[in-house]
């Protein structure tokens, strides 16, 4: 008898399980934890985009679509990010979900061997899937700030750095990269001719731009914008996000999709672009309380760098204990909360989303405050 072991490849043996779904997996066996570990937003997907992707099942949109998505949402996207960057951003490529189009991206452009460059704390997806391809993740240090350091990011790259992954606002630190920051990075990326992956899934959480996101694709064409719905409106099991960028990737990624997902769901597409007309700014406005309630009641206690967007924060660890040890002892008080070292090379850290109730979020950091 041959053993199981034995038919797994090297491939998925070379990837840790998600320190993400582990305690999502831990919260679903609790009675009532206070929740503060899951980036998953507290509203439900709007009526109007509900009713939109009833009305889009009923009417028989239930059929594969075109491999790239349907047309009046890409066309309208792709005029939508054409009007916001000041130029034609591009072909544009319904992805199921940013995380989708984010492998379809790696896929797309890095051989075995390729090197991509990000910051540490990163979304640990950008480690992993690099690794599943072959590619060599080249991790940045931005400690103690979390901001883009461009003497860092230089240091780091070589002649085999084929991308430069930006994602603003980070998860896991909700810092927004400033105007300044995104010009260093995008005169990195002319001078060493590197291609750069725009991470931008939580743009419409923005609590101090008021002339919105500041994105490398406005100066620099050799930009892949991702973004979706996930967040901005509720629809995480939806599955719907969208990429855009230079023709020829994205081709090569619809191509890829192909023979990965086929196309995003059909009737969600439809939804979707309803979604576009639907204003969201109660949420950007009750997120952007529950990130001041959040810096309120921790600060004093923790060390903690002010989250300007998504909906994280990123506290120090009490000194003398590593962000594993605090965590596991916040989850024997009923917090759950992600350790820092899921999303770094370092465990000084823990992540905590601040994406549920007021009032869990203030008895869960209540909590956190009484064990310092």
């Amino acid at each position: 008898m041959i053993d199981a072991p034995d038919y797994i490849s090297r491939r998925a043996l070379a990837v840790d399980a998600s320190g993400i779904r582990k305690v999502f997996d831990l919260a679903a066996k609790m009675a009532d934890p206070i929740n503060l570990s899951i980036g998953l937003p507290d509203f439900d997907v709007p009526d109007a985009v509900k009713r939109a992707a009833i009305e889009a099942i009923q009417a028989g949109n239930n059929r594969y679509t075109q491999t790239q998505g349907i047309a009046p949402l890409r066309n309208r996207l792709r005029q939508d990010l054409s009007t916001e960057f000041g130029r034609d951003i591009g072909e544009v490529l319904i992805t199921s979900g940013v995380s989708g189009g984010l492998l379809l991206a790696i896929l797309a452009t890095i051989d075995p061997g390729d090197e991509a460059v990000f910051l540490d704390p990163y979304f640990v997806m950008y480690k992993h899937l690099l690794t599943l391809v072959g590619g060599k993740p080249v991790i940045v240090d931005s400690y103690p700030d979390f901001r883009f350091h461009a003497d860092r990011v230089e240091k780091a790259i070589t002649p085999k750095t084929k991308l430069l992954i930006l994602g603003t606002p980070s998860n896991p630190t909700g810092i927004v990269m400033s105007e300044s920051e995104i010009a260093a990075a995008v005169e990195l990326a002319k001078r060493h001719r590197l291609l750069i992956i725009s991470d931008e899934i939580y743009e419409p959480f923005l609590y101090d731009a008021p002339r919105g996101l500041s994105s490398a694709a406005r100066a620099y064409p050799q930009t892949i914008v991702l973004r979706g719905f996930s967040k901005s409106h509720a629809m995480t099991g939806w599955r719907l996000g969208y990429a855009a960028g230079p023709e020829a990737i994205i081709a090569q990624m619809t191509k890829l999709q192909q023979y990965t997902f086929v196309c995003a769901p059909s009737p969600l597409q439809y939804a979707a672009l309803a979604a576009l007309d639907v204003p969201m700014n109660a949420a950007v406005d009750a997120y952007r309380r529950k990130r001041d309630l959040v810096v309120e009641r921790l600060s004093g206690k923790f060390q903690i760098e002010l989250p300007q967007g998504a909906f994280y924060i990123f506290p120090k660890a009490p000194a003398g204990q590593s962000g594993s040890e605090f965590v596991a002892k916040a989850i024997e008080r009923n917090v759950l909360m992600i350790p820092g070292n899921v999303f770094s090379e370092r465990d000084t850290h823990f992540r905590i989303s601040y994406a549920t109730s007021d009032e869990k979020l203030a008895q869960g950091c209540d909590i956190l405050r009484s064990m310092v």
